[in-house]
């Protein structure tokens, strides 16, 4: 699924400062296979473009969650080719939510901070749809503090910007929670086959080998099936067709 259609023609030192890292690693990254080499333009002059910025920010993410260099190259193999910054965007928020969860009790000006944008009222109601931001104490969300899913908040701050309402987003999240729940109850017993009974360590050291493996299988697998979806719905023929 292609989103961008125009990308940001940047030097290797632009890239570097916009992704926050020194040129020094981005070329160590692009000799290890991480990044995809630059367009070259005149005067043998490499380009680099919003997949790369993606793949920097996809890189500090999981580096944040402490993977080993090793470990993120083999992340970063089994991806599927092809992918745009939009899909690695979605990648980096999955990511993100491997992390445990983080709700937060911040104020309105905090929470526009960490959007990076100023939110308006509507825009906080999609948020609070989608399941990211929620009334703060006493029960109220009226401008003085919000509860916020500091995990889901980037990716929800990217949804604001998909033509939607907020009961459409209501209604997918259920779809989505509703699934998702009954694909990890079957992983769940599937594991609980391959472990002893109650080896509290035997799972827990199996849950964390597999669970960026089975992550990446499922949204890998469900952007597969969307495009597909989306392609018989607008009538264009298929991938292999």
């Amino acid at each position: 699924m292609t989103i961008e259609t125009e990308e940001p023609a940047l030097t290797v030192d632009e890239l570097a400062a916009r992704a926050g890292v020194t040129v020094r690693t981005v070329r160590f990254y692009s000799t290890k296979g991480l990044l995809p080499p630059p367009v070259i333009g005149p005067r043998r002059v490499g380009h680099y473009g919003a997949e790369h910025l993606a793949r920097l920010a996809l890189i500090a993410e999981l580096q944040q969650q402490g993977l080993t260099l090793a470990a993120i190259e083999r992340y970063l193999d089994r991806l599927p080719p092809g992918l745009d910054a939009h899909d690695l965007a979605v990648h980096r928020a999955v990511v993100a939510s491997w992390a445990p969860d983080t709700v937060e009790t911040v104020t309105r000006e905090e929470l526009e901070r960490r959007a990076g944008r100023a939110l308006g009222e509507q825009e906080v109601d999609r948020l609070r749809a989608m399941g990211v931001v929620g009334a703060g104490p006493g029960g109220r969300a009226d401008g003085g503090s919000y509860r916020v899913d500091a995990g889901l908040l980037r990716l929800g701050v990217r949804l604001l910007d998909v033509p939607l309402s907020p009961e459409a987003i209501l209604a997918a999240r259920t779809v989505l929670l509703e699934h998702a729940r009954t694909a990890a109850q079957e992983l769940s017993r599937l594991l609980r086959e391959e472990v002893p009974e109650r080896d509290a360590g035997a799972v827990r050291s199996l849950s964390a080998h597999m669970q960026p493996l089975v992550v990446q299988a499922l949204l890998t697998a469900f952007q597969r099936s969307l495009t597909e979806e989306l392609r018989e719905w607008i009538g264009e023929p298929p991938a292999d067709g």
